[in-house]
């Protein structure tokens, strides 16, 4: 099997952008395009602002923005590629005709991957000339440094491509799932989704603010869920008996929880509420800084759990 060295990148917006600084960062020629004007020049910037944490966390050898080259032309991007990552708008006719022209234009061997937060790769992959190839290849915001990348395919995906997919993105540092099979959102984005909706949910009956809301989660179990999965945590939960011991003490009072769970509309005056509590707890700071604090702690929570592969 051809190893993969160039990746194209399709697409280059906060994802694309993000994902072609980490395919460098680890030493890999990146080919990249976008229609939108502009884009060239904004995709080098985004490169650069990243680099700093990219360089914290280790360059592999031969790692270098300079790798990087841009073709206006998809075609032109495609075709020498060993791997493509898309990152297309979230529409599926534009998704099944950039794959079409992808699968057309991209050499036999190479793989082509979504990085679609909640399409089905059967649909993607319909007008594809070579449909076996073509995989969900799904990061997590932003790319360059979160590991989780969910990975799968459609009706007509070759096993073997799901297999090269997560090798290529465990080789590169990530940490890849496999999506067994296809459902709307995958896996992680219906976990956040389920909390999200509660969230919106108790804004709405007047329980909490979007301050504690957000308290409630960063200074609660999201320090847990930073360490261990909702599994393993609740495992721990239950003392010397785990799991076992937990689902016989609290089942019952948990499924009584999902019960009472709701079910809110995003309604216009909730989406007023939501967006002037975000604007409240942001008093005194901008989204820019809170970003980048954010990411800084983010390396060193990443290289603190390194230190520690029990919890991996």
């Amino acid at each position: 099997m051809t190893p993969i060295r160039t990746v194209a990148v399709v697409g280059t917006g906060v994802i694309g952008a993000s994902w072609a600084a980490c395919f460098l960062a680890r030493g890999l020629d990146v080919v990249a395009t976008d229609p939108a004007e502009g884009a060239e020049q904004r995709l080098r910037a985004a490169v650069a602002r990243h680099w700093p944490a990219l360089q914290g966390m280790g360059l592999a050898e031969g790692a270098t923005p300079e790798r990087l080259r841009f073709h206006a032309r998809l075609e032109d991007a495609v075709a020498g590629a060993d791997f493509v990552q898309e990152n297309g708008p979230e529409r599926e006719d534009l998704k099944t005709a950039l794959y079409a022209r992808m699968g057309a234009a991209a050499p036999a061997c190479a793989l082509l991957a979504s990085s679609s937060s909640g399409l089905a790769v059967s649909a993607m992959q319909s007008a594809c000339a070579h449909p076996e190839r073509v995989v969900l290849g799904h990061p997590f915001n932003p790319p360059h440094l979160i590991p989780l990348v969910e990975v799968g395919g459609g009706e007509k995906t070759a096993p073997e491509a799901i297999a090269r997919a997560m090798d290529f993105y465990r080789a590169i540092g990530k940490k890849p799932i496999q999506v067994r099979r296809e459902i709307r959102g995958h896996i992680a984005n219906r976990l956040q989704a389920a909390l999200w909706r509660e969230a919106f949910h108790l804004v709405d009956q007047g329980v909490a603010s979007v301050a504690d809301i957000d308290t409630a989660i960063a200074h609660g179990p999201g320090l847990r869920w930073a360490l261990l999965g909702p599994f393993l945590n609740l495992h721990l939960s239950g003392g010397e008996g785990g799991m076992a011991h937990l689902l016989a003490h609290l089942g019952g009072p948990i499924e009584s929880w999902w019960q009472d769970l709701g079910a809110p509309t995003l309604h216009a005056e909730l989406q007023a509420k939501v967006v002037a509590g975000v604007n409240e707890a942001l008093t005194g700071r901008s989204a820019a800084e809170l970003q980048r604090a954010r990411d800084q702690l983010l390396l060193g929570l990443m290289a603190a759990k390194a230190d520690h592969p029990e919890l991996d």
